[in-house]
């Protein structure tokens, strides 16, 4: 056979190319998904004339600076968290992706943007939604308030009519829900497939390139997480957001990956409602618990970084009975690390004199929020102590600071920046590593060094305002 004959096989789920056939893909995983497919032909070694040749550019370069920088100046949405998050606003010329589990909200909050984009007079939002009817998308818009005369809807799945929508209607922002569901007829594979995704993903985001159009895409997500189709769709677009909560809160959170237009590491919130989707610029209220009017045993304060936001999150624990003999206890979490729970029990057993691996453990934090970062140690630490002791904790307190194996309690990053927000709350004091915080606040900051260092200043404080 030819060498430009050779004959590979490719996978239809993720595009992988392997030289011979096997059951399952090395990449992904799937099974039965290779097909076979004409291997390209090798090119020669070294670049040959036509790879070196000079082509006249369209246009010459320019120094650095005589290039006008307003072309990728943001446009606000009035839309505040996810202006917060893109770094302004909307960008004429880039293309977004976000992501999302379904139902969570994706649809929702893209309509109120493209309808806060035709009301400021920025020109024409249209709406190409493959997986809902435009009746679907006005019955929202009628719930929400999202209407507009600036704002076009269209139901199609071909990208050619996509195109041709485009070309008609000549909007300065396009909502594409979603680019899975979309297909390009001049491309092989099915909708959603690695080869169809990245040729829609092409063809908008040249398309956004040459209009100076904004351009939002919609994504899919694995079971796992992650943006579904080629990892190449995300080195395409200049920002991607994943938009993130538990159907069964009201809590919604936007959470920047990459942008090449403002800060990759900023989170904003919202509160889902009947009514659609809000914004919330001081959501500090949602993550605390304001039912009981005294310090409930079980219970601790700590603030956590979300994005550049410092968050004060309430950490509640409860410890059940002990349980048998050879039984393994359960502790079970919710919006907290099952790992650094394990790992605190151990610290709190070894190094602070109690005994709380053979107890039922329970523990959560308030409004659905999810906390990863070590910070949130200490505050779980003196959780359990309180629900160990039936001791309440003072309702004025934050603790701040990751706990070591060895029972030392280390510093944390952006320690004054957490402590500044607990102060602004009506904390009046803040539990930190000793050496963590360099500015003076208003609130008094009490310096440990260990978990027992730390037990003890809680319950000084709490026996004196008790």
């Amino acid at each position: 056979m030819p060498k430009s004959q050779r004959i590979a096989y490719a996978c239809g789920a993720c595009g992988a190319r392997v030289p011979k056939w096997v059951g399952q893909c090395p990449e992904c995983g799937e099974w039965g998904s290779m097909e076979e497919t004409a291997a390209p032909p090798r090119q020669a070694a070294g670049p040959g004339p036509a790879a070196t040749g000079a082509r006249r550019p369209a246009m010459p370069a320019l120094r650095i600076g005589t290039v006008s920088a307003e072309q990728a100046a943001s446009l606000p949405t009035g839309v505040g968290e996810f202006d917060r998050v893109m770094g302004g606003g909307i960008v004429p010329g880039g293309v977004t992706l976000i992501s999302g589990e379904p139902g969570v909200g994706k649809s929702t909050l893209l309509l109120e943007v493209a309808h806060r984009f035709g009301e400021a007079g920025y020109g024409r939002a249209l709406v190409a939604t493959g997986e809902e009817s435009a009746a679907q998308v006005r019955r929202r818009a009628d719930r929400t308030g999202c209407l507009s005369e600036e704002l076009y809807l269209a139901a199609e799945t071909d990208l050619g009519a996509v195109l041709g929508h485009i070309e008609d209607v000549k909007p300065g922002l396009l909502v594409l829900d979603s680019v899975q569901t979309v297909l390009a007829p001049d491309t092989d594979g099915v909708p959603g497939g690695v080869t169809q995704v990245k040729a829609v993903a092409t063809a908008i985001t040249q398309e956004a390139k040459a209009r100076n159009m904004a351009v939002i895409l919609v994504g899919h997500v694995t079971k796992d997480g992650n943006i579904a189709g080629p990892r190449a769709l995300e080195h395409l677009v200049d920002t991607v957001v994943h938009f993130e909560g538990d159907r069964h809160s009201m809590l919604r959170l936007l959470r920047g990956v990459k942008n090449r237009f403002g800060p990759s590491d900023e989170v904003g919130c919202f509160e889902m409602t009947e009514d659609g989707i809000v914004s919330l610029a001081d959501p500090s209220g949602l993550f605390l618990d304001d039912a009981p009017t005294e310090p409930t045993p079980g219970t601790c304060v700590t603030v956590t970084m979300e994005g550049r936001r410092a968050v004060p999150v309430e950490v509640q624990a409860l410890l059940g009975k002990s349980v048998k003999d050879g039984a393994i206890p359960r502790h079970t979490v919710s919006g907290l690390d099952q790992a650094r729970l394990n790992m605190v029990l151990a610290v709190l057993t070894r190094r602070g004199g109690m005994r709380l691996l053979d107890r039922e453990v329970y523990a959560t934090t308030i409004g659905g929020i999810r906390v990863r970062e070590p910070a949130s140690d200490l505050a779980l630490a003196l959780a359990l102590v309180s629900a160990e002791q039936e001791i309440a904790v003072s309702a004025d307190l934050v603790a701040i600071g990751e706990v070591s194996l060895t029972g030392q309690v280390r510093r944390t990053v952006n320690a004054d920046r957490r402590v500044s927000e607990a102060a602004r709350l009506g904390f009046k004091t803040a539990i930190v590593p000793k050496g963590s915080v360099s500015e003076r606040h208003r609130i008094e900051v009490v310096e440990v060094e260990t978990i027992n260092d730390a037990k003890r200043a809680a319950a000084r404080t709490w026996a004196r305002r008790g």
